[in-house]
């Protein structure tokens, strides 16, 4: 399969991305430039990657939507092509309203940067499929702006979808508040969209894919992928 990864002005996760999927998943990856105007032939995936896209100025990705690739994003996730948004791209994905909701200051109004827990909510996704059931994964994050918010009614939407994906929970996968980060509603660190062709999730599974780093919890994402695409 073929992955493609957006680089924004101040992207910095972009060689991470790069790395998880040409090394580790052994899958042909490419760099997209924003500005570009056409997508590569033969994409099977676009990849989001994290870091602070136009100096995270006006609003976290807020900018970076605008781009002349991001139209095509767009369309190629319209078209049920596979998307994934980590961190600052799952920022833009808001932004772009490829997902719904909002990211807001960390509640303690500050830089969080550690490993964190995560629960898988939903296993039926193209990126969740081959995660094993009930495995507590360790990512790392890195966020100023990662407090997951939206209205009751959204909140409820989602919930009732199963379109959550994730959510931060400790070692033993208790959803508690002291658990949670940044302040997200319900303890959320990922959704879907309603096709399920889009994820946005603020941890870094790119940075924790390779068994060298101590933890390759994160190529459980990219292994599902591949399988999703058959």
């Amino acid at each position: 399969m073929k992955y493609g990864i957006v680089v924004f002005p101040g992207s910095n996760c972009d060689r991470d991305s790069w790395w998880a999927t040409a090394i580790c998943s052994k899958q042909d990856a490419e760099f997209i430039w924003h500005k570009d105007k056409v997508l590569p032939a033969g994409l099977d995936c676009i990849i989001l990657p994290g870091g602070f896209s136009y100096g995270d100025y006006l609003r976290c990705g807020a900018i970076a939507s605008h781009s002349s690739i991001m139209k095509e994003v767009i369309t190629f996730a319209n078209k049920g092509g596979l998307v994934i948004g980590i961190c600052n791209g799952f920022q833009i994905l808001i932004e772009s309203k490829l997902l719904p909701g909002a990211l807001l200051r960390n509640a303690s109004l500050h830089f969080v940067c550690k490993d964190i827990f995560l629960k898988t909510m939903n296993y039926s996704t193209p990126f969740t499929s081959r995660i094993e059931k009930n495995k507590i994964m360790r990512f790392p994050i890195a966020h100023g702006d990662g407090n997951y918010f939206a209205t009751p009614d959204l909140i409820k939407e989602l919930e009732d979808q199963n379109r959550i994906a994730f959510k931060y929970c400790d070692q033993d996968g208790e959803t508690s508040q002291s658990a949670n980060p940044n302040g997200s509603l319900n303890n959320i660190a990922g959704i879907v969209n309603k096709k399920g062709n889009v994820l946005g999730l603020m941890p870094h599974p790119e940075r924790y894919s390779d068994p060298a780093l101590g933890c390759d919890d994160g190529i459980s994402i990219f292994d599902s992928i591949l399988d999703s695409i058959g």
